[in-house]
């Protein structure tokens, strides 16, 4: 599996350089005095977000990361090179833990930057030490140790609009259809084996994130299914679109599945079950327009807070209106 959201790593940063001690050795130039530099600072750890990633893969087999030691001071007051900084790039959206599991840094914007780990100072030169009653100091100090970390990242998808559903309910076919995404699509169950995300394109409106969350059954919260790997990724979601398919043989069903993924996401997160919430019956396709529309006036009156959108992917029927009642929804929040 190419999507990768857990790993763990050990940064090292760089030592600080050594100062120098030395003497100004010019000729005709007696008792030149010290000129010894200081050293330079090791290299720092930094952990940069950027869009330009969605997983953690390249991670996974780069499990040390080590930043180089400053330079050492040198004579004639030169101070030693910096070390340079080494940069990890993460996905948007992860966190970082430490060893014990305590959050540090949440990096959720783009181009943040976190150091993990400041590199060492470096020494002090012998000039550092010259003084009216010490014109000849051969005292210089060692440059400080760098710092060791372990740390564990977790990423949690960033997206606008989550998926939400039973296995087959349809959300890789919506996916595929209204954004440039192309997840695996069939007709067994547990075809989405990782979340995805896809770009909705409205034109000069604008455009959202949508994510494709592996389905999920009763039980997810308590780790059966796929599903229970990625519910974390459904926090992230603005808003929460949640897919019931109405194929001949599951409108009998539907407010059975709709009752389960609501208790889940409860167990799972009780903040979940207060998020905005829409409803889209799928695969209307494949049932007449006047069961549609039962379907549709039932589930209205029973939930009538939750807005009941009809559409099937396969005809891109209501597709059009769909993405718009998510846009506004969406500007309404910011």
């Amino acid at each position: 599996m190419s999507f990768i959201d857990e790993t763990q790593i050990r940064v090292m940063s760089g030592k600080g350089g050594d100062g120098c001690a030395s003497f100004r050795r010019e000729r005709h130039v007696p008792f030149g005095g010290p000129d010894g530099g200081d050293g330079g600072k090791g290299g720092d750890i930094v952990l940069v977000a950027t869009r330009r990633r969605n997983t953690l893969r390249e991670l996974r087999g780069h499990a040390i990361w080590k930043a180089k030691a400053g330079t050492p001071g040198m004579p004639r007051n030169c101070t030693g090179a910096k070390a340079k900084d080494v940069e990890i790039f993460v996905p948007v959206g992860t966190r970082i833990l430490g060893k014990d599991g305590e959050q540090l840094i949440d990096l959720i914007e783009d181009e943040q930057r976190w150091i993990a780990c400041k590199g060492g100072r470096g020494g002090l030169g012998n000039t550092r030490f010259k003084s009216s009653v010490n014109r000849a100091p051969r005292k210089a100090t060692l440059g400080k140790p760098g710092e060791e970390k372990i740390l564990n990242l977790e990423l949690l998808l960033m997206a606008d609009v989550g998926l939400l559903g039973f296995p087959n309910a349809g959300k890789s076919t919506l996916i595929s259809s209204l954004s440039s995404a192309k997840p695996k699509i069939a007709s067994y169950p547990f075809t989405t084996l990782a979340p995805s995300l896809g770009v909705v394109e409205l034109g000069m409106d604008g455009t959202f994130v949508m994510a494709d969350i592996p389905g999920l059954i009763e039980g997810a919260a308590e780790g059966l299914g796929l599903g229970h790997q990625f519910l974390r990724h459904v926090r992230r979601s603005r808003i929460l679109l949640h897919l019931l398919s109405v194929g001949p043989d599951e409108t009998e069903d539907i407010f059975h599945r709709y009752r389960v993924i609501r208790k889940e996401l409860e167990k799972f997160d009780p903040s979940l079950a207060k998020r905005r919430e829409f409803v889209a019956l799928t695969k209307i396709d494949l049932i007449s327009e006047q069961e549609t529309e039962t379907l549709r006036e039932t589930f209205q009156a029973r939930y009538p807070d939750t807005v009941v959108s009809c559409i099937s992917s396969a005809q891109r029927r209501g597709l059009k209106e769909l993405k718009y009642t998510l846009w506004n929804s969406l500007q309404d929040d910011t």
